[in-house]
């Protein structure tokens, strides 16, 4: 078995003296783990870095089987990604989140909208919204995916403010108002689902995008499996609020 495929580097762990199990996020095959020999060599080491785009060729005798990588390098994203505190975080959270995908399951636009995002990484307000974005394209491709587009009570597109927590569509403000203190705040950065339109948002509206998608998460994911909500992911938070609120009041 053979197959050559765009991958992006998700992280690695040491197996035997020179040899590393690389867990990459690749476009057709989904994560998918293959071991690189000679990967922690000198040569190897930069090219694996989690954030990175790699061209990645995969063999085994039995397609069951853990297989060998043959990596080379396509795209570096590492060392800027490092260089802030926010581009660590989010990189952590974006990995951590695609953890919860099968093994060798094929999330093609999953993959896309992986590397939108890693190349879009260096504002932390603009890191903070497409974190958020992501996390509901994760959300769609899980089967939980929010309905924003129009109010469920009133079916009216116009002054959407508010997400039911029960049913994760959209709410209007006068239909919503009555339980206001029970909605979720829809911030108006997701009005717009194209994540091509980056467009700095405020830090009201990120916090509130990310009590969003946590709720969504932790109900229908993190939760039944017994699972936490990954702990980069307030850090990432912490330190978008810890940047905007400094660049607000110099």
């Amino acid at each position: 078995m053979e197959w050559t495929d765009e991958a992006i580097v998700l992280g690695v762990r040491k197996h035997g003296e020179t040899t590393v199990i690389a867990e990459l996020m690749t476009r057709a095959r989904g994560r998918h783990l293959g071991l690189v020999q000679g990967g922690r060599s000198r040569t190897m080491r930069p090219v694996l870095q989690p954030g990175n785009s790699v061209r990645a060729t995969w063999r085994a005798r039995l397609d069951e089987h853990l297989g060998q990588y043959r990596i080379e390098p396509l795209k570096s994203r590492a060392a800027e990604l490092m260089e802030s505190a926010h581009g660590i975080y989010a990189l952590q959270t974006l990995a951590s989140h695609l953890r919860l995908l099968p093994e060798r399951d094929a999330h093609a636009e999953l993959f896309e909208t992986l590397a939108i995002v890693l190349d879009n990484l260096q504002e932390p307000d603009i890191a903070a919204e497409l974190v958020v974005r992501f996390e509901l394209a994760m959300l769609d491709e899980l089967g939980f995916g929010l309905d924003l587009t129009a109010c469920a009570a009133t079916g009216s597109r116009q002054n959407l403010v508010y997400v039911s927590p029960k049913t994760g569509r959209a709410v209007s403000h006068d239909a919503g108002q009555p339980w206001a203190d029970r909605m979720l705040i829809l911030p108006s950065f997701l009005l717009e689902r194209e994540l091509a339109r980056i467009e700095s948002a405020s830090l009201e509206d990120i916090e509130a995008g990310f009590e969003l998608t946590k709720h969504f998460f932790w109900r229908n994911i993190h939760g039944p499996r017994g699972l936490e909500i990954p702990s980069e992911r307030e850090s990432l938070l912490k330190a978008v609020r810890r940047l905007m609120t400094k660049e607000n009041h110099p």
